[in-house]
């Protein structure tokens, strides 16, 4: 994936969000009487700039696309023609007020749930939630589960891929349930139920692996030691592997299948390997060292393969989940709360430390995910973005001054005490506000950075 590609999809992305969160501001604004100045999206020098409207607002975009802002009417910013004075924001009421900077984050809200509306009519496509290996000593084993069975429903919520699996047994397992009922189907069609003990999942594996933590691998196919693919320049391209060569033994280790090869790769990292290959009815020998990487804390082997796969195989173990429309509606409203409660509890469990911090994320990853998920299609390109508009949402709405939640928590005081706090004490809280989202920035970059080194 090319640097270029992920910069279009994140600066895309980025476009997107942070024009609808502006756009609730500036409509809320106009249908509040408040004189809207200036609607940017960015910062720094301008690279567009026009006024249009009956007020002649100023309509920018900035170079730096990580940011916006309104500006409103205000006598605590400049001065005010008398004329104006019933449409400056410091005018209105505090309702109005709290309207305006609330309507930044609720159109986040609304854009996730318009995005999940969307995904829900257009059929979102996973893989059938049919168990793999189950791992030993894990939680999953404990709980008896086998492989070759299905799921079906997750504490009564029914299941129809990984994806729904997945998300269902991220929410418990933050929560640390401790019997969590899981119904699944067996190949001969009898269902089961068992009692899975989420309790003990350590929270700081809640990454996009942890289901293998748990014990859970999803079913694979017999896929013959056949490469379908060999990246250029990868290791096994320059050790001289080709398309359609067969793996026969791996150091006199016969492999059976391509995950018997996986398996012997992925424990090699730096370790010198014997291929016996099957090429055209000729066999040969060649040798290679997998290169290593980190993944989940561990050192694994890599040589830039992929197996050659028929597509009837694979499509037999997927599904596409679809609703009509007003189903979807309620479905996406569904997520979109899901999505935000489970945002607002990881939140909570970096602030008590149970969950470490490590697992913030920066303009660095958020770019990564938004290249890798554009990539796979526009499907999985909306969920990233309906996902990260929750995000800045709840971020939006969390009580720091200098963010929407700041403002809002100062009109909730002055609403209590009735009269606006001080400016000297709003000026305090500000500064306070920018030290804590500096920092925050400054340690999201540094995980950024971290899992750059680390990979």
């Amino acid at each position: 994936m090319s640097i270029t590609y992920t910069i279009i999809a994140f600066v895309v992305a980025l476009g997107v969000l942070i024009t609808f969160h502006e756009f609730g501001h500036y409509l809320v604004a106009r249908w509040s009487g408040v004189k809207v100045l200036r609607f940017c999206i960015g910062f720094g020098q301008p690279i567009f700039r026009k006024r249009w409207g009956k007020d002649k607002t100023e309509w920018v975009i900035a170079a730096i696309p990580l940011g916006g802002y309104v500006k409103m009417l205000d006598e605590n910013e400049g001065k005010v023609a008398h004329e104006d004075l019933p449409r400056a924001f410091n005018r209105q009421s505090v309702g109005r007020r709290f309207a305006i900077v609330a309507a930044g984050p609720i159109a986040n809200f609304l854009l996730a749930i318009v995005l999940y509306w969307w995904l829900f009519i257009l059929g979102v496509s996973g893989m059938k939630p049919i168990l793999g290996t189950v791992e030993p000593d894990t939680p999953a084993a404990q709980a008896k589960f086998e492989a070759g069975e299905t799921i079906i429903s997750i504490e009564n919520e029914p299941v129809a891929s990984w994806q729904d699996a997945r998300w269902a047994l991220l929410r418990h397992a933050i929560a640390r349930s401790a019997n969590v009922k899981i119904q699944t189907k067996d190949p001969n069609g009898a269902t089961h139920w068992r009692q899975l003990n989420l309790s003990q999942v350590d929270p700081n594996s809640l990454n996009e692996n942890f289901p293998n933590i748990i014990g859970f691998t999803s079913y694979q196919p017999h896929i013959r030691p056949i490469l379908g693919q060999v990246i250029a320049d990868s290791v096994a391209d320059r050790a001289g592997l080709l398309v359609g060569d067969e793996i026969i033994a791996v150091n006199d280790n016969e492999t059976l299948s391509w995950m018997d090869f996986v398996q012997l790769v992925r424990t090699s990292p730096g370790v010198l390997l014997t291929l016996d290959i099957l090429r055209q009815d000729r066999l040969i020998q060649l040798t290679l060292i997998p290169e290593s990487t980190v993944e989940i804390g561990k050192q694994i082997g890599k040589i830039g393969v992929a197996p050659a796969i028929h597509q009837a195989e694979i499509d037999e173990l997927l599904v596409t989940v679809s609703y009509p429309p007003m189903l979807a509606w309620q479905k996406a409203m569904e997520k979109t709360w899901e999505t935000t409660v489970l945002t607002l509890q990881m939140l909570g469990k970096m602030i008590t430390g149970d969950v470490s911090l490590k697992n913030v994320s920066g303009p660095i990853s958020i770019a990564d995910h938004a290249g890798q998920s554009a990539q796979m299609g526009l499907v999985s390109y909306l969920a990233f973005l309906a996902l990260i508009s929750v995000s800045i949402g709840v971020l939006n709405l969390l009580p720091i001054p200098i963010l929407d939640g700041g403002h809002l928590m100062f009109y909730m005081i002055e609403i209590v005490k009735g009269s606006p706090l001080s400016d000297s004490a709003i000026i305090v809280g500000q500064k306070i506000g920018l030290v804590l989202l500096l920092m925050l920035m400054m340690f999201a970059i540094y995980n950024d950075i971290s899992r750059l080194i680390a990979n």
